[in-house]
């Protein structure tokens, strides 16, 4: 069984929070906040995406 890679778990919770935080902010018509909300998830998904993608040629993943 492969351990928990904390660092990893954290930027896919911070994405997925993100990710309700636009909805939450169109709902309340804050235009201006879900975009950057989206913008957030957009830089914290690809971070994830790098991160494990140089963990993996590191052959620690």
């Amino acid at each position: 069984m492969s351990s928990i890679k904390y660092r990893l778990l954290f930027i896919a919770l911070l994405s997925v929070i993100f990710l309700i935080l636009v909805g939450i902010l169109l709902a309340e018509k804050s235009v201006i906040g879900a975009i950057i909300a989206l913008i957030a998830s957009i830089f914290s998904v690809g971070y994830g995406f790098i991160l494990r993608a140089k963990l993996k040629r590191e052959g620690k993943l």
